[in-house]
């Protein structure tokens, strides 16, 4: 599936939700004590969407893979945060949701480090690169393989004898 927009981006909505369950769990009387605590990992939890968000708005591969990296460390970061946290008495009772948000953030990086992985792999040096003449060169590429691709699965049905299976390949 092409995205046309951030917002509509799985990883995108789920970083969202990090941050305003970070947002949540900071109004607690935990969070008061003197220290940066509840700011630091506000700003790093918002980091994660917003860093997101200008990768894919940038129009190069390179530069939203360069982006997304900072917003896995910032996932990083707000998961070592909440360590932290948890490992305060005072913040016994935040356990349950402490977890939840490390399990959320933990989610995100992965989903981050898939993305990235694929990106890396891309013969595509993103949208500003492309033009009416690269865009249509690329698309019927894409749509050869594609016809490539189901060709040889119809000669596998048609003719099973003449294709090893697929997992000797």
């Amino acid at each position: 599936m092409k995205y046309e927009r951030f917002e509509d981006l799985p990883v995108w909505k789920a970083a969202i939700d990090v941050a305003l369950r970070v947002y949540a769990l900071t109004k607690d009387k935990f969070f008061s004590q003197p220290g940066d605590l509840r700011s630091q990992i506000r700003k790093a939890s918002l980091s994660i969407s917003n860093n997101i968000a200008e990768g894919f708005e940038r129009g190069t591969t390179a530069e939203l893979l360069a982006f997304l990296y900072i917003a896995r460390g910032s996932a990083g970061e707000v998961r070592s945060m909440l360590l932290l946290a948890e490992r305060f008495s005072e913040a016994a009772h935040l356990k349950s949701k402490i977890s939840e948000i490390k399990s959320s953030a933990e989610s995100c990086s992965r989903q981050i480090r898939a993305w990235a992985d694929s990106l890396q792999n891309c013969d595509i040096p993103g949208q500003r690169h492309l033009n009416d003449n690269t865009r249509s060169r690329y698309q019927a590429q894409k749509r050869s393989e594609a016809f490539e691709k189901q060709l040889e699965q119809t000669l596998r049905k048609a003719r099973p004898q003449d294709y090893p299976p697929a997992e000797e390949q």
